[in-house]
């Protein structure tokens, strides 16, 4: 009980579904919003703090002791270059661990992508690749990596891409099994469970949940 938590991401489609979460679970009394501008979510133990996100380690975000959730995710699409895509999925990420290694957070959990490989030849995965490596050199108490396979849910953007290839996954999904099942879309809302569910079962080291241990965790609750 009487756990901290600091939500980064909080406005995408997974961070709006942990939010909801911890603001509903007894154990969190205080969560914490670190936003560029105000989600405008009013809770009695939830508070705002917004930040430039570019001066992140040079803030007064207090992550001591607390349970540290990275949610963040753009496209290069949205982002409008590599580079802005890369500072978004990895600059920020990394300083945010960083912080949590100074400041001794709990632990952090953060999802990248079921693709990340430093060696891919798609640019996003390979970003994705290398936030994970350089989070687990950081030598954090513990680090939880979610590698969620194709998101459902209500998004605020139209990714037609996304709605493409959501409509033809539910279609397809009953082939996805055996080794097949991590390949399978997954609800928003199962991956915040999965992270809820970690982030409480104090585990240390650096654990990794593909697709399908994801779903199977988020089914626990």
């Amino acid at each position: 009980m009487n756990r901290k938590a600091v939500v980064v991401g909080a406005t995408g489609l997974i961070g709006k579904e942990l939010v909801e979460l911890l603001l509903n679970n007894r154990a969190y009394v205080d969560v914490t919003l670190l936003v560029r501008r105000r989600a405008g979510i009013t809770h009695p133990k939830l508070r705002e703090m917004v930040i430039d996100f570019d001066l992140l380690e040079q803030s007064d975000v207090n992550l001591t002791g607390a349970d540290v959730f990275c949610t963040l995710g753009t496209t290069i699409k949205k982002a409008g270059t590599q580079e802005a895509f890369r500072q978004v999925d990895f600059a920020y990420p990394l300083a945010l661990g960083r912080m949590a290694k100074t400041q001794g957070a709990k632990q952090l959990l953060i999802v990248t992508a079921m693709g990340a490989d430093t060696s891919s030849r798609f640019f996003y995965n390979r970003v994705k690749g290398e936030i994970e490596v350089a989070l687990n050199g950081l030598g954090l108490p513990a680090l939880h990596i979610f590698r969620p396979s194709l998101l459902l849910g209500n998004r605020e953007e139209f990714r037609l891409g996304e709605r493409i290839g959501s409509s033809l996954s539910r279609i397809l999904s009953p082939l996805f099994s055996g080794r097949l099942r991590k390949y399978r879309p997954i609800q928003a809302r199962s991956v915040a469970k999965a992270m809820l569910l970690a982030a409480r079962s104090s585990q240390s080291g650096i654990l990794v949940y593909q697709s399908d241990r994801i779903a199977r965790t988020a089914e626990q609750t």
